[in-house]
């Protein structure tokens, strides 16, 4: 570089305000992308990182929160996660992302503890071992983890905070009502939200609440009655209403397509044969195509009518000679006779 450039950094540097050179400088939290599933408590990789935490420097939570950790955050969870669903994945997220440069254990118990304290679960212990490791917030899984957290647990895994809900969990708790009591007389309890309307009961209420529409689904899939625990009586009846529910559902499909139909049927025949039908219109043009023109008798009616208006041009206005009557020549010849009686009659007298 040359000297003249590093003189006008130089100078730049020194026209900065105060105010802007004290600004820290904040990096953005890049999340980790897994390329498979988390380790195990027990495996080199979380070994590994476990000895290069100094668990002699001890973070309080709002350090922790604020990004002012001089080592990563190790934020323990745990729980059944039986049928691993939304709700679960949500909760870690939460946990996962509630410091920055966190490292987020999840301890899972097995299926003796969880028995005992809680109750049977729908996945056996590989399965919900299985299930978290391949959540990709997780970073390390810690089997057969305690029902209640002691010392020593959270020594050996160098634990800085634990996750989950307010709510007391008092399954399982001895005396004090809530088996994260003691975490939270420490401040290492770091709070998440459940989510409502989606847990583990709810699933199994969902399914119970259907519970003839599944029989009957996994009936007609090959599953014997004997393998879901239902009596031949029950298997028939069930593969009844199969059968049954398969002719309503295709005579409601055929009704409703016949409703359909017919309606397009209804509308071409208006179309057709309707009062302004395509028929009534095809009549009209055939009618007029077959019927003589009408235009040349109008003009002859014109022609006599003009005609008989002038009386000078007309035949019938024409005078004609008189005739005389026939009787009036011998009315003449008998005035003649009389005459020529009288004549006589006169010429006697004398």
């Amino acid at each position: 570089m040359s000297e003249t450039k590093k003189r006008g950094r130089e100078t730049e540097k020194k026209d900065l305000p105060q105010a802007i050179k004290s600004v820290p400088v904040v990096t953005p939290q890049i999340m980790d992308s897994c390329s498979g599933p988390a380790p195990f408590s027990n495996e080199d990789q979380a070994r590994i990182e476990r000895d290069s935490c100094d668990y002699k420097i001890r973070i309080k939570l709002d350090d922790a929160k604020a990004g002012r950790s001089p080592r990563r955050v190790r934020v323990y969870a745990d729980g059944i996660y039986d049928m691993f669903h939304s709700g679960h994945a949500r909760q870690l997220m939460q946990a996962k992302i509630a410091c920055p440069n966190t490292y987020l254990i999840v301890g899972v118990c097995n299926d003796q503890l969880t028995h005992k304290e809680k109750g049977r679960t729908v996945n056996n212990q590989e399965e919900r071992y299985e299930a978290v490791r391949h959540c990709r917030y997780v970073d390390e899984v810690v089997r057969d983890a305690p029902w209640t957290l002691t010392d020593e647990f959270l020594s050996y895994h160098k634990i800085d905070f634990v996750a989950h809900d307010d709510i007391p969990y008092t399954a399982g708790a001895a005396t004090t009502g809530d088996v994260y009591s003691m975490i939270k007389a420490r401040g290492m309890f770091l709070t998440t939200q459940r989510t409502e309307g989606i847990s583990t009961t709810d699933v199994i209420a969902r399914i119970i609440k259907d519970y003839d529409l599944y029989v009957r689904r996994n009936l007609e899939r090959g599953y014997t009655a004997k393998e879901l625990n239902v009596s031949f009586m029950k298997e028939k009846k069930l593969q009844f209403e199969e059968k049954y529910d398969k002719i309503k559902d295709k005579s409601r499909q055929w009704i409703d397509n016949w409703h359909e139909r017919s309606h397009e049927l209804i509308g071409s025949f208006l179309a057709m044969f309707g009062r302004d039908g395509r028929l009534k219109h095809w009549v009209k043009e055939g009618i007029r195509a077959i019927s003589p023109s009408r235009e040349p008798h109008h003009k002859d009616l014109d022609e006599r009518s003009s005609s008989s208006s002038s009386p000078a041009s007309s035949p019938l206005t024409e005078r004609r000679p008189k005739r005389q009557r026939p009787n009036s020549r011998p009315m003449a010849s008998c005035e003649s006779k009389e005459l020529k009686y009288n004549d006589y009659s006169d010429e006697e007298q004398s």
